[in-house]
């Protein structure tokens, strides 16, 4: 892509039986606990030292109810970070504008 490089990453997490403290190589994952999927989405541009065009992410509990709902959003948001930098010479990043409605006189 000549706008940049887009890159997705889909991460399933575990909590283990291991400390924070004392890391080991081999941990046991807890069964029962939460497993949360994280999305993670990034747009770099293609300059010698890449730089973040825009970027996405959310971990959410695998379990929940409305999973359809975020799994739709997440890829809509995606999508719009994969579109960053594309479309005319000028780059829109969120929060370069500002606006502000004016007092009545």
């Amino acid at each position: 892509d000549p706008s940049g490089t887009f890159v997705q990453l889909r991460l399933a997490l575990a909590q283990t039986a291991c400390r924070k403290r004392a890391p080991q190589r081999h941990c046991r994952v807890l069964e029962s606990r939460r497993k949360p999927i994280c999305l993670a989405c990034y747009k770099f541009d293609t300059s010698d030292v890449p730089k973040v065009l825009d970027k996405y992410h959310n971990c959410g509990p695998s379990h929940h109810l409305a999973a359809k709902e975020i799994r739709q959003r997440d890829e809509a948001e995606c999508r719009a970070v994969e579109e960053a930098g594309k479309g005319g010479d000028t780059l829109y990043l969120p929060g370069m504008f500002a606006f502000s409605r004016g007092l009545p006189a």
